[in-house]
């Protein structure tokens, strides 16, 4: 995921940019910063992986299952604007080590949460994660675009984002290994009741792999804090919008948000509701453990996609590419919403390859045009990631029309892809 390019940081951050595209001093710092996309990727992923842990733990439905990931995608919304005037006080630097501390700090809350088996705890430990994510993609992204050369920026953002994918498709197996793996629920058949004694002993099974995450993160700050990152200016505050300019005149953007937030619903839904769907008899007739490891291929196959369509991008305009990735996904998701069986199972799955290029292509063909403009309406698309805690509505269908049948809302969202690409990204004519 990508986030707005910040004017921000404090007089110390504010040297002049060009000074370090020129100096090729950022590679070391780039190899850094890619550890940050591909911690924040691996602990967003983990996830799918706790949620179905907590539901045999907590004996949820799927509301309140889906709830948990609500929780985690509404810190966007609310920790967006915070976190860009605390990198505007610190700088970039800086918030990225508070950034990883406010990580830590909720990775330690889910021990917590698991010694007490509070899903109240449960939530709120999510929630401090999630905000501290936020603050990492609200800095990072920004500092990755112009710590080197303008006319690489997009391939420096694509290489960091290519972590951020591996660290979602590995993040399966450590979930389903550590979590899954090690718990009653994890190996257990579809539907069986845990006694209370067994949800306690599962509840305590999270602790090992968020104390793991927390050391990693704790490291990682002291790094961070230790490292020479080179100083960059404020070059983008010159593009500051004209007076009377306006974003609603840009039709790609009005359409856009909405797209981007719808998008999110349907991503995060195939992947919260995934192992739960695979265990199922007709479909799967596995553990959850067993299904962490099919996870694992819808990720990988969203790592594989992204290269596939930045190949296709380069000889079909990319609304082209977007409007067949919405189409196939949309097939997929039919499939996956009325069979039954491995073609349920493998079509769900697949749905990865297509929503791969997805969220990039939507947010750049939402700011094509915006010119001065760029930075205010890269920020409402990335407000706009707040969509995935509408995934708690398709865990209400689910609750009332079945699990299978909650896809279809999925197969609704990629028909809004699909107008946006067909019609909606379509940018003003010049005056």
């Amino acid at each position: 995921m990508a986030a707005p390019i910040a004017s921000v940081g404090p007089a110390a951050d504010r040297t002049d940019a060009a000074g370090v595209q020129g100096r090729g001093s950022y590679r070391p710092a780039l190899s850094l910063l890619a550890s940050l996309f591909f911690m924040w990727g691996f602990i967003t992923v983990i996830n799918n992986t706790l949620l179905p842990h907590l539901r045999s733990v907590f004996d949820l439905d799927y509301t309140q299952t889906t709830l948990i990931e609500s929780v985690w995608f509404i810190a966007y919304f609310v920790a967006s604007i915070p976190a860009a005037k605390l990198i505007a006080r610190v700088g970039y630097q800086r918030a990225l080590v508070i950034g990883l501390g406010i990580m830590a700090a909720g990775t330690f809350g889910m021990v917590l949460a698991s010694r007490e088996v509070s899903y109240a705890i449960t939530l709120t430990a999510l929630f401090v994660i999630a905000s501290g994510i936020t603050l990492l993609q609200v800095a990072a992204n920004p500092y990755v675009a112009v710590i080197g050369p303008a006319e690489s920026a997009s391939a420096r953002l694509n290489l960091v984002q290519a972590f951020n994918s591996l660290g979602a498709t590995l993040a399966p197996l450590f979930g389903g290994t550590l979590i899954l793996g090690r718990s009653t629920s994890g190996n257990a058949a579809a539907g069986t009741v845990l006694t209370p004694a067994e949800r306690l002993a599962d509840a305590q099974s999270v602790q090992l792999p968020y104390l793991i995450v927390a050391a990693v993160l704790i490291g990682l700050a002291v790094v961070i804090a230790r490292f020479p990152l080179p100083a960059i200016g404020g070059a983008s505050a010159a593009r500051a919008a004209p007076a009377g300019g306006s974003l609603w005149r840009h039709r790609n953007l009005v359409f856009g948000v909405p797209a981007i937030f719808i998008y999110l619903i349907a991503e995060i839904g195939v992947s919260n509701l995934f192992i739960s769907f695979v265990s199922q008899p007709e479909i799967g007739d596995l553990t959850h453990a067993q299904a962490a490891r099919y996870l694992f291929l819808l990720w990988g196959g969203m790592m594989i996609g992204r290269f596939v369509g930045s190949y296709l991008m380069q000889r079909r305009p990319a609304e082209a590419v977007l409007a067949g990735a919405a189409i196939g996904a949309g097939a997929v998701m039919l499939v996956a919403a009325f069979a039954t069986g491995s073609l349920a199972l493998w079509a769900l799955i697949s749905v990865g390859l297509f929503h791969a290029i997805m969220f990039p292509t939507i947010f750049t063909l939402g700011i094509r045009g915006l010119g001065p403009l760029t930075e205010k309406g890269a920020g409402l698309l990335i407000m706009a990631i707040a969509g995935g805690s509408l995934v708690v509505v398709q865990g209400w269908a689910a609750d009332r029309f079945g699990l299978q049948h909650s896809f279809l809302i999925t197969v609704a969202c990629e028909l809004y892809v699909l107008f946006y690409a067909v019609w909606g990204c379509r940018a003003p004519r010049a005056a």
